[in-house]
């Protein structure tokens, strides 16, 4: 996946390294982040906080055996990346606030509040992204564009947060105008929010199904799952 996503950055006429692969490992065990990892990856994105949690102790505790073991491919000063990508509810944010390095999925000042007031000290400050619902979808989530710029700016502001940028889904489709005309619009907002005053350097769009349209129009992130783990079952 890493070679697909050169390739694609390349023929895009960006530079190859300004794409991060974000491996989306939701309902796949340690073992396969502990594979993963051994090739090379080291950001891995969660959508439920209690799998999340029980995967990071395992995956710790797999990265210590390895490395008695002197299993190859295992660095453990190397540090593995933990994004919360799911929904979050606000009985769950300190959870997050402690244990996650970025969380993409950010679309009230209230949960961005709580986070910021509950990322640990002892803590870099906690990258956050700020989740727009580009498509207007009623069973979306995320902030409205018009509503964006001023939810933004109160996030930038709290002092335990460090905004990075959007993420965003647009509605599926299998036609790349659409899925193009979409991202461009995450991208004009994003560049609206630069504009603005706000340091960004962030836009988290893009997955299996649509990373080239997302890489042409400004992707810094994507996030892939199935070309990675295989398919989810969810029974």
């Amino acid at each position: 996946m890493h070679e697909t996503i050169r390739r694609v950055t390349s023929g895009a006429s960006r530079p190859i390294d300004s794409v991060a692969l974000l491996a989306v490992s939701k309902t796949f065990g340690a073992e396969a982040v502990l594979e993963a990892i051994t090739a090379g990856q080291s950001a891995f994105g969660e959508n439920y906080l209690q799998e999340a949690l029980e995967k990071m102790r395992a995956v710790d505790a797999g990265l210590d055996a390895g490395l008695d073991a002197g299993v190859g491919g295992i660095n453990r000063a190397a540090h593995i990346e933990w994004h919360f990508i799911g929904p979050i509810q606000s009985n769950k944010t300190r959870p997050i606030a402690e244990h996650f390095d970025w969380v993409h999925t950010i679309e009230r000042e209230k949960i961005a509040q709580r986070l910021s007031d509950q990322r640990p000290p002892n803590l870099p400050p906690l990258n956050v992204c700020l989740q727009v619902n580009i498509s207007g979808e009623a069973t979306k989530s995320g902030v409205s564009p018009e509503n964006a710029l001023a939810v933004a700016h109160a996030i930038a502001a709290m002092p335990r947060l460090t905004l990075r940028g959007l993420m965003a889904i647009p509605e599926p489709t299998a036609d790349s105008v659409l899925q193009r005309a979409a991202f461009r619009q995450v991208k004009a907002l994003f560049v609206q929010l630069q504009e603005s005053g706000l340091s960004l350097d962030t836009l988290s769009m893009g997955m299996s199904a649509d990373l080239e349209a997302a890489i042409a129009e400004g992707a810094t992130i994507v996030r892939i799952g199935s070309a990675i783990f295989g398919q989810r079952d969810y029974s």
